[in-house]
């Protein structure tokens, strides 16, 4: 999750360094042909500029509300997420016990068993995480240079370590293999907890109450995990982003045809009083167009890379970060030692992943 050291404006500009300069350039051959060479037919009204750069403000502002709607969604669902994970431990310790069995066990048969259900949850954690990492064709922050910097250092786990490597301490390997085969990992271990509590649900280890509240909880995972694919798999629609990014390109390049000879009248009028500050007036132009290019471009790609909460970029909802937090925080309710407890993901320039 992004945090306040990267909202400088230094970040910002140089995150967009490369728009900046094509735009002060472009202004600066624009009022060079206008002021050396007397191309004073270079012009636009200044009203249908302004009614274009009106509606433009009107479409970044629905895009830039829609994504940070679904960023927003994304973290509530990951927040219920939490909750039942931590839930679902606190009734596995509870719930799984030898009150109503017929065949009691022994307590350390009794707490293998209580492991191999939390275990498979932190399984399905990590499945759902590495899932939500998946690039999908409409995800393009990689595709521009100064996201591909931050990609580079950001070292994201689910692309730093493969589903095998970090799955095969939570489950047996017959287990993993079996999994692996599955299209939708994570409902196929949804799928084993289930089989996995109606059997000790039979052996008497769990109340036929219990094993309702837990199969409930698990339907409630079911619902939190179609809601965190739903967000990945149905982007923000391509209409309304492909014609945003149209129009802002649309309304820069127009915009020094508005703004410039605008100026260049300030600095005839100016001329009488302060002949030298009105002759050169037309500069000050240069700046400003630049400035305002520069306002509705980063608006529009800050809108752009927040489409995707899940896609990696330092915007979206670090669910590496919180689905490592979950499993700490479970494993230390089964009193794990903290040398056999993972660390944290660490922060890339004080941002989760």
């Amino acid at each position: 999750m992004l945090t306040k050291k990267f909202y400088s404006t230094k970040e910002m500009i140089s995150w967009t360094r490369k728009e900046v300069f094509f735009y002060f350039i472009f202004m600066v051959v624009l009022t060079g042909l206008y002021v050396l060479f007397d191309l004073t037919h270079i012009r636009v009204p200044w009203t249908p500029v302004a009614l274009i750069g009106t509606a433009v403000a009107f479409i970044i502002g629905f895009q830039n509300s829609a994504a940070y709607g679904r960023i927003w969604e994304a973290r509530k669902i990951w927040g219920g997420i939490v909750n039942s994970s931590r839930t679902w431990t606190m009734k596995i310790m509870d719930m799984v016990t030898n009150e109503y069995s017929p065949n009691p066990i022994t307590e350390e048969e009794l707490a293998k068993v209580k492991k191999i259900l939390i275990y498979r949850h932190i399984a399905w954690l990590t499945s759902l995480r590495y899932a939500m990492r998946q690039t999908k064709k409409w995800e393009v922050f990689n595709e521009h240079k100064t996201n591909r910097e931050w990609s580079s250092k950001a070292h994201i786990p689910e692309r730093m370590t493969s589903w095998d490597d970090a799955i095969k301490e939570y489950i047996s390997e017959d287990e993993k293999i079996k999994i692996a085969a599955k299209g939708n990992k994570c409902t196929s271990l949804l799928f084993l907890q289930s089989k996995n509590l109606r059997k000790l649900k039979e052996q008497g280890l769990i109340w036929e109450f219990s094993f309702l509240e837990l199969e409930n909880l698990l339907q409630e995972l079911f619902t939190l995990q179609g809601k965190s694919e739903r967000i990945k798999n149905f982007p923000y629609p391509r209409q309304y982003a492909t014609l945003g990014h149209l129009f802002v390109h649309v309304f820069i390049f127009l915009l020094p045809f508005g703004l410039i000879p605008a100026f260049d009248d300030i600095g005839l009028n100016m001329a009488t009083v302060y002949p030298t500050l009105g002759t050169n007036f037309i500069w000050m132009g240069i700046p400003f167009c630049t400035a305002v290019a520069w306002v509705f471009h980063t608006m529009e790609r800050i809108g752009r890379v927040g489409e995707n909460p899940f896609e990696g970029s330092a915007n979206d909802v670090p669910i590496s970060t919180i689905a490592r937090g979950i499993e700490i925080d479970i494993r230390q309710m089964l009193d794990e030692g903290e040398n056999t407890i993972p660390k944290q993901f660490p922060e890339i320039y004080d941002v989760q992943m």
